[in-house]
């Protein structure tokens, strides 16, 4: 077995995880496949060691048993940050909380300093340029957003990013792109149909 394995295995079992817990936060079907890892079986593709280092709250240096000493970052570089894993959210069960199991597609590794808790994959073109179709945006759980900023707010079995008003007993839900998507207004019984899901508060975009 190579070291990535020996050490996925470690660090998992430091943490108290069990193989179908790893499996999830890694978008797995089953736990077949981090068994095949732990035991040398099947490679692990470049591009999931940092995936599987957020997932178990480590560096890829110390996975790939580098242990590494300090090396200077170059300049005009930054240093890569602490990351997170957060569920990506698919369709959202109406009645279920957004977080719930169903609603969750796999996990993804975020910066942990956003202090996300979730993210959600935006769909049309009514938040651009802010945010573009494709994009991942990352939402911190809040009750309650200040005016104007991003929000995540759930109408029935929906979520949708605007920036959120409120003047008096009205709510704006507005778009960046007007021309696509006018300002949806709430107010009296239709207060009811929204909910305030949380705050925007970080952006993934492939390149």
């Amino acid at each position: 077995m190579s070291v990535l394995s020996v050490r996925i295995r470690q660090r998992r079992e430091e943490l108290g995880m069990s193989q179908e817990e790893l499996a999830a936060r890694m978008g797995y079907r089953s736990k077949s496949s981090i068994t095949k890892i732990e035991k040398g079986i099947n490679d692990i593709p470049q591009n999931k060691l940092e995936d599987f280092a957020a997932a178990l709250e480590t560096t890829t240096a110390w996975l790939l048993g580098l242990e590494a000493e300090a090396v200077p970052v170059p300049a005009g570089f930054e240093p890569l940050p602490r990351m997170t894993q957060v569920p990506l959210v698919g369709s959202i069960a109406c009645g279920t909380p957004i977080i719930a199991e169903q609603n969750i597609e796999r996990y993804i590794g975020v910066p942990a300093d956003w202090h996300a808790d979730f993210a959600l994959t935006c769909h049309g073109d009514s938040m651009s340029p802010t945010i573009r179709d494709g994009d991942i945006v990352c939402i911190r759980l809040q009750p309650e957003v200040e005016q104007g900023e991003i929000a995540a707010v759930r109408i029935g079995e929906e979520a949708t990013l605007k920036h959120f008003h409120r003047q008096g007993d009205t709510v704006m839900l507005l778009a960046d792109n007007a021309a696509v998507c006018p300002p949806m207004i709430y107010a009296g019984p239709q207060l009811a149909e929204i909910q305030i899901e949380g705050k925007a508060v970080g952006l993934c975009r492939s390149l």
